[in-house]
């Protein structure tokens, strides 16, 4: 039995992209999880060890295998496939818990894209949609791929719950980059999403709606002043940023300085913003600027909006 391990990278993502509440979403540069596996003889998925972000065993997360995004979705393609032996995981978490970068869907992806590497016959990437669904039905209590198709096949992906499990990648113009800052703050996605209320007006989703046309149309002719005209959340975005400390401040700032748009990337406490290639670096400078002001420390990247998925490493 071959004993090496292999070495699968799954990057952070950018979950609603504002517009389109668990149907849109786009993949980053510089952020994401890895995730180590080998064949065993033991039968069956064991988590041997999870590493936090210091390279030090993780106190927040559990080895119990059916407890972990990665080691769920590897499971579930491992029996699909009639996979022989057993699998040993080692997980190296490089996105913080519960920060708006779809923390436990790269951890699925990337469990999934190494046990796949393992197959006799790989599957093609986006086959894997099923699997890494799995494990990120265990982490949010429902099926939304936002997080998971971007950090799969990378880019911006189309991906409506009533769609899956097909997904479809978003052509995307080249001068226009995405902003991500993950302030030091942390907000339970599960409990996000709980507190959302289906109290709204047929007016706010009509308006919601032809946000999201008009978003993907802008997008498609690159129409820049389409986008920015469109780049709006009139039904989720009021119900979370009470959460998170200076959005209101960065937000201001972000359009002032020529951002596309900026809202919340998930649920939160990251932001997002689009912007011209030439800005991108100035408007997440001055995102963190206004984190630092009110002494909170953050880390941000500046992305191209057909950033890479998953892929195997070693």
């Amino acid at each position: 039995m071959d004993n090496k391990y292999i070495t699968a990278f799954a990057p952070a993502s950018i979950g609603n992209l504002a517009v389109g509440f668990d149907m849109l979403g786009l993949a980053i540069e510089g952020a994401g999880d890895r995730v180590s596996v080998r064949k065993v003889s033991e039968k069956g998925v064991s988590i041997k060890e999870i590493y936090d972000l210091n390279g030090n065993p993780h106190a927040g997360l559990s080895k119990n295998s059916n407890e972990n995004t990665a080691s769920i979705a590897a499971q579930a393609l491992w029996q699909a496939e009639n996979g022989q032996d057993g699998i040993e995981m080692l997980i190296y978490k490089g996105i913080p818990l519960q920060s708006g970068m779809g923390s436990s869907a790269a951890s699925a992806v990337a469990g999934a894209v190494a046990v796949n590497a393992l197959l006799d016959s790989p599957l093609p990437i986006a086959e894997l949609m099923p699997y890494v669904l799995e494990g990120e039905k265990f982490a949010s209590g429902g099926i939304h791929a936002d997080n998971v198709a971007p950090s799969l096949i990378g880019g911006m992906v189309f991906c409506p719950p009533s769609y899956l499990p097909k997904i479809t990648s978003i052509d995307v113009p080249k001068n226009i980059s995405s902003v991500l800052v993950h302030p030091d703050l942390i907000v339970n996605t599960e409990e996000s999403r709980n507190g959302l209320t289906n109290n709204y007006s047929m007016s706010q989703w009509l308006e919601q709606q032809s946000y999201l046309a008009g978003f993907l149309l802008g997008l498609q002719h690159n129409d820049l002043a389409l986008i920015k005209n469109n780049m709006h959340d009139v039904i989720i975005e009021p119900q979370r940023v009470g959460s998170v400390v200076c959005f209101d401040d960065i937000k201001t700032s972000a359009m002032e300085m020529g951002a596309l748009g900026c809202s919340l990337s998930g649920s939160g406490p990251s932001i997002f913003a689009l912007c011209e290639n030439d800005i991108a670096p100035d408007v997440k400078a001055k995102m963190m600027d206004i984190f630092n002001s009110n002494n909170i420390n953050s880390q941000g990247w500046v992305s191209p909006l057909n950033s890479s998925g998953a892929y195997v490493e070693s």
